[in-house]
């Protein structure tokens, strides 16, 4: 049986040596190594997990799920969540430093991920106590009649959760926190390039008192185990927060029964209408654009202003980016820290030229600093077939596209595969409507930039975006059943 490792800390030639977050009594598969975006060095060294080892986290996750009489009551999740929350708080300076350093997001933005992160716990808390079921009715015919009917929640069995890197903390517990809250137990792959905020959470829920079978960590030794991890049978439910093209493979390789729920990411647009408060804009678009290095999945990519206006926009705009800071993650001053590994930052560079050979006008940026960072970069009118227009890029790039009418402008936002977030600059009440009926968008944003999110608010991509509905409520309800009793009696 797995137990997570204690949160005491080894060391070993100077960085930091952590144990797999689940103790085995084999040996671990292998070991993998953390290194830091920013400059390449190691920060640890973490325990990996075999076939034999989802084997026996499988084994016990279902045995407890199996098992009702080992269900943990209401009341106790809801002590070890609020335990956990007041836990957080005490821990937040490390929680933000470990999150910052792994996985490159400026300090500064990193505490507030672990702001969010004790709020998200809390939410979990706030949607137990508030929790009801339905009451159904019955009476209305001759063949319902002497009957009640009512529904109560049960957890829908074990949760494996596959998260990605960019909010380290805050995505691993809208899974695993979300999974604790409903009932389940639940086992987490946190991304290779940053478990250690994962270990830390798993660490924390422990000693809030959630015995240590109920969240287990698998570090996974290569793709084909976490493949078996997540397409056993006995899943009931899988959470994935990454690609596309991973988590529509892996829901293609479901077992049949197996719920899901797929967060993917697109290429937010913004649409500025004539009367736009135009500093309001760029300081919004900024922010949305060049947040985590554009890290983000409903990062502000595609901004289509009036044709009129568009060169004065993006110029002001490539002069607001020329200024944010770049470079270390750990100082509280910088504004856009690396990107996630060398390899996105040769992508994003790709990207760029390619667009700029293709007619694109560079105003800012475009080119790499060393091997981990990019220049927060501006371009104007790319062409609409580039890759940079096309998909998601991940990195600090915003596009600008001049248009004449808006209803050409929505057009080419909804010309994707992808759905997400948008948003529209406008003091028009009625322009501001037109946009949120017209555009293809789960949530359209009036004067504020696409990357606005709190943790209880629905968060769902659409077509290829994603599956399924997010926000830590949402999750919590996606991860329950609605169990009906019907009741006869001749009294009713």
């Amino acid at each position: 049986m797995y137990e997570l490792a204690e949160s005491r800390s080894y060391f070993l030639d100077g960085p930091e040596i952590w144990p797999l977050a689940l103790r085995v009594r084999s040996q671990p598969a292998g070991e993998l190594s953390v290194i830091a975006p920013y400059d390449g060095t190691l920060i640890a060294k973490v325990e990996t997990a075999g076939i034999q080892h989802v084997e026996q986290s499988l084994k016990t996750a279902y045995g407890l799920f199996r098992n009702r009489d080992l269900w943990l009551p209401l009341a106790e999740r809801i002590g070890i969540l609020e335990r956990a929350a007041r836990i957080m708080l005490r821990e937040q300076d490390s929680l933000a430093k470990t999150a910052a350093r792994e996985g490159g997001k400026p300090l500064t933005d990193s505490q507030i991920e672990v702001q969010r992160a004790i709020d998200g716990v809390k939410i979990c808390v706030e949607h137990l106590r508030s929790d009801t079921g339905t009451v159904i009715p019955m009476g209305g015919t001759t063949t319902s009649a002497n009957r009640a009917a009512f529904t109560q929640r049960e957890p829908v069995g074990v949760v494996v959760a596959v998260s990605a890197f960019n909010h380290p903390l805050n995505l691993i517990v809208h899974q695993a926190a979300a999974a604790v809250a409903a009932g389940c137990p639940v086992i987490v792959k946190p991304a290779d390039d940053t478990p250690l905020s994962c270990l830390s959470f798993a660490s924390i829920l422990r000693q809030a008192g959630l015995p240590m079978a109920w969240c287990q960590v698998i570090v996974a030794d290569e793709i084909a185990t976490a493949e078996a991890l997540v397409t056993d049978s006995r899943v009931g439910f899988f959470s994935f927060i990454g690609s596309p093209k991973v988590g529509w493979m892996l829901r293609s390789k479901l077992a049949p029964g197996t719920r899901c729920t797929l967060e993917h990411g697109g290429a937010a647009p913004v649409i500025l209408m004539e009367d736009a408060d135009q500093d309001l804009a760029i300081s919004s678009i900024t922010r949305g654009g060049f947040y985590h290095a554009g890290q983000v999945c409903v990062s502000v990519q595609r901004v289509f202003v009036p044709a009129s206006s568009a060169r004065e926009f993006a110029s002001s705009l490539a002069a607001r980016a020329a200024l944010l800071t770049v470079g270390d993650p750990g100082r509280t001053d910088t504004d856009v820290g690396p990107l996630i590994r060398p390899g996105e930052v040769q992508r994003v560079d790709a990207w760029v030229h390619e667009a700029i050979a293709g007619g694109a006008e560079l105003l800012t940026g475009g080119a790499a600093i060393g091997e981990s960072m990019y220049q927060p970069t501006v371009l104007l009118n790319p062409p609409l077939d580039a890759s940079i227009s096309r998909q998601e890029i991940f990195g600090p790039v915003v596009c600008v596209y001049a248009y004449d009418s808006i209803d050409e402008a929505i057009s080419i936002a909804n010309d994707l595969p992808f759905a997400f977030h948008a948003a529209v600059f406008t003091n028009s009440l009625n322009a501001a409507l037109r946009v949120f009926k017209r555009i293809d968008a789960s949530a359209v944003m009036v004067n504020d930039h696409t990357a606005f999110r709190v943790d209880g608010m629905p968060f769902a991509g659409l077509r290829q975006s994603g599956l399924g509905v997010g926000g830590i409520p949402y999750t919590i309800d996606e991860m329950r059943i609605n169990k009906m009793l019907v009741l006869k009696s001749l009294e009713l």
